[in-house]
């Protein structure tokens, strides 16, 4: 990785202040009390405004200082207990797509499949007009609208929204049960719901509750193929037979379906094939089930592991997947009803859905879990290589309460490896983080279009756009090399032009009065407002100097902007310079 050789912000950016964990050697008692800080009382005030939420707002500083860090995190802590009503009016009055479901969705908006067949009805035996391909463009258009809506909610409600954790949380689970918006024209319709509906609710909850409502999600059914797994041809299956359903081999199924053709009566019609078109077990959510969502890579599980959750699984699938039908369906017939053994627990031959339920309940709270849960919890709120102490702690935190996300995660932020001098700025800001704490930081107002979140896609990090089930990044080494660390600077001069929509460079309180300023004030005002007061001598001769080491000259390519950009000068060019500053792109 080459981050800027020679470059005092390069190194800054990439490897300078890194955290390697707390100052704890020893093991210490799952509930041990928080013992002293090292960081300063206004190094506690930044840190926790820029590490439990996206970034402070003007004012944040002084009302966390009123209210104390502690009572701020444990308010934090209870989001049901903060009055949002203003982001939740702007989300109701300029996002009415997110409180469609998807079966809705996909009448008013149907799929580009479903419109090309209107359109070969519509002209059938004539040649397509200018005004039938002008119809089909606009209700294709439509469809890239449910995505570009749900992206932006996104992006607004991570930056208006009172409830900062609430909001981190939501970020963090989204990235660990990742789903891709591209997987399918499908997938587009279960977006907002899949936020809403299964992620949301329970961000701060209980695990277990968390888990189940991914899986019974369309969006994830549908992304990792699980609604199209059924048990293979030398399975046993769920059938309704004498009133009941009962597990019967092929064989039996076979027989049962001849007398019922030959005119047999008591017994109802059976398909001769299954469902969903497709036979065989698919295994790829059940291995991401446990490598991903809960045991981890290391977790202990083997690969008959992987096939018999696939195979307790089987069934589980959607209301109409091709028509976008929006809920959960379990399918008897689709599903392994044969004896499985998970992790050395047996699950008896001749069940349904219950297979599945057991499956979530085993490695919801299987010691392994815990360990994977709390030990990334520890990285994206204190360290790229979190103390294995603190570790510990949250997972016997995580196990003692039976997966309460709530305690796992007061466990971390109330910790002395959380308040340490070197967790203190020592995590890389993710580019959503980036423009999200930009919004934030020059006290910009909602913006209800699709350009704040394409500048976040234009940073490396498309929402909903990671193709693999492992998620983004979050360890500094993976966003930081030269070529990104020249984007955020050249994103920091494009914030400072007026081209971040809704966030004017000189928005935040005091900015008007610096203009005619002594550059000297003006980066010490720049410094407290945007930067918490505290940089570096290097970075303070970055302010005064007006330029980046990184750049040899003013970034004029507009990559980010889609236009160059003008000369930016004064005050503004100091906004620029400090957004791109090492300070402002670690938390």
């Amino acid at each position: 990785m080459l981050c800027g050789a020679g470059a005092v912000w390069g190194a800054a950016a990439c490897g300078g202040n890194a955290a390697t964990g707390g100052s704890h050697t020893g093991a210490l008692p799952a509930m041990a009390p928080v013992g002293p800080r090292e960081q300063t009382a206004d190094q506690q005030l930044s840190h926790v405004l820029s590490r439990l939420s996206f970034g402070a707002r003007a004012g944040d500083m002084q009302r966390v200082r009123e209210m104390g860090v502690d009572g701020w995190i444990d308010l934090q802590l209870h989001p049901e207990r903060i009055d949002d009503a203003a982001a939740e009016q702007f989300m109701h009055e300029n996002y009415t797509l997110l409180e469609v479901d998807a079966a809705e969705l996909q009448r008013m908006v149907p799929p580009p499949g479903v419109l090309q067949q209107e359109l070969a009805a519509r002209t059938k035996g004539r040649e397509a007009t200018a005004a039938d391909s002008a119809d089909y463009k606009k209700a294709l258009e439509a469809t890239r609208r449910l995505v570009g809506e749900v992206n932006s909610a996104r992006v607004t409600r991570a930056a208006t929204s009172q409830r900062q954790l609430q909001e981190v949380m939501v970020d963090f689970w989204l990235n660990h049960f990742t789903v891709y918006a591209a997987k399918g024209p499908q997938a587009r319709y279960h977006l907002a719901e899949y936020e809403t509906k299964s992620i949301r609710p329970h961000a701060l909850g209980k695990f277990r509750d968390l888990l189940g409502a991914v899986a019974k999600s369309p969006a994830m059914l549908f992304y990792l193929d699980n609604w199209q797994s059924q048990a293979d041809s030398t399975r046993p299956r769920l059938v309704m037979a004498g009133g009941r359903l009962t597990a019967l081999s092929p064989a039996q199924i076979r027989a049962l379906q001849t007398r019922t053709a030959a005119g047999g009566r008591g017994q109802p019609a059976i398909p001769a094939t299954p469902p969903r078109g497709r036979a065989g077990l698919n295994e790829n959510y059940g291995r991401e089930l446990l490598e991903l969502h809960t045991l981890g890579v290391d977790g202990g599980y083997t690969q008959s592991d992987v096939i018999n959750v696939a195979r307790a699984l089987t069934g589980w699938t959607l209301q109409g997947p091709r028509q976008a039908e929006s809920g959960f369906n379990f399918v008897p017939l689709m599903h392994d009803a044969g004896e499985k053994v998970v992790l050395g627990h047996v699950l008896p031959a001749g069940r349904g859905v219950e297979d599945g339920e057991e499956v979530l309940d085993i490695v919801a709270r299987h010691p392994s879990t815990a360990h994977y849960i709390a030990f990334k919890l520890a990285r994206h709120f204190v360290s790229d290589v979190p103390s294995p102490a603190l570790v510990d702690r949250a997972a016997a935190v995580f196990t003692a309460t039976d997966g309460d996300i709530r305690e796992v995660l007061r466990t971390i932020i109330t910790s002395q490896e959380f308040f340490s001098v070197a967790a203190y700025r020592g995590k890389v800001k993710s580019p959503f983080e980036v423009v999200v704490s930009t919004v934030r930081a020059l006290d910009g107002k909602p913006d209800p279009t699709p350009r704040t979140a394409q500048l976040v896609a234009g940073l490396g990090q498309p929402i909903f756009g990671h193709q693999t089930p492992d998620g983004w990044p979050d360890t500094g080494d993976k966003w930081m090399n030269t070529g990104a660390i020249m984007q955020r600077i050249n994103f920091g001069f494009v914030a400072a032009s007026g081209r971040v929509p809704g966030a004017a460079p000189t928005g935040f309180p005091g900015a008007d009065a610096l203009k005619n300023a002594p550059l000297e004030q003006q980066v010490d005002a720049v410094a407290s407002a945007l930067l918490g007061g505290s940089i570096s001598a290097d970075t303070r001769a970055v302010l005064l100097s007006g330029s980046n080491p990184l750049l040899k000259t003013t970034p004029a390519d507009g990559a980010m902007a889609g236009r160059p950009l003008p000369p930016i000068k004064g005050i503004n060019q100091v906004i620029g310079l400090a957004l791109g500053s090492p300070e402002f792109q670690r938390r």
